[in-house]
């Protein structure tokens, strides 16, 4: 398990009350009319103006690219991946893997990492690298789809920090995670 880094890593998520982030085609349909129905950004823009790096995997990174304007506009953005073609979108960066992301992220004194998709978090989570985790819940349960997290190897420790209601019935939480040497009561 990774533990030493040179910055901190954030995770700032919506999913279903079922745990789905997407449908299995990837739509997010059932999660954007309901955040613009709560009538708030619901944080996103104090959490994102306090980040300098977002990473993804492709399955994030692909269909970002239908957004205009690029949504990281600003941001070094990096994508960890097997199978894109380095160098070929200007705006990201690629990684082969979990070593060589953290190693390029260091060398570019990155400071605050968003954490984004399911597989990454899932990845970040393993090595122990996320220090705090926001979960936006909309109120739908899907059924099906795309989880948030997959394997993690074992337990993860959480301690609760707060948790808001917006409106449209949205609840968001945001949890600490807990290194194995820390006191979840303290």
């Amino acid at each position: 398990m990774t533990t030493s880094h040179p910055f901190t890593a954030s995770v700032f998520i919506g999913t279903s009350l079922d745990g789905f982030i997407a449908r299995k085609d990837g739509d997010l349909g059932w999660l954007t009319s309901r955040g613009e129905a709560a009538g708030d950004d619901l944080g996103y823009q104090d959490f994102i103006d306090g980040i300098d790096t977002v990473v993804m995997g492709r399955g994030t990174y692909e269909p970002a690219l239908t957004y205009d304007p690029w949504p990281h506009e600003g941001k070094h953005v990096a994508v960890l991946s097997t199978t894109l073609e380095v160098g070929a979108d200007p705006r990201v960066t690629v990684y082969r893997d979990l070593d060589q992301l953290i190693d390029g992220l260091a060398e570019r004194g990155t400071k605050s990492v968003y954490v984004d998709g399911g597989q990454i978090i899932t990845t970040f989570l393993r090595a122990g690298l996320v220090g705090e985790i926001t979960i936006t819940t909309v109120p739908v349960l899907l059924g099906t789809g795309l989880p948030l997290f997959g394997p993690l190897g074992g337990d993860v420790p959480l301690v609760h920090r707060s948790t808001k209601v917006f409106g449209a019935g949205v609840v968001q939480s945001t949890y600490g995670v807990l290194r194995q040497e820390e006191d979840p009561a303290g």
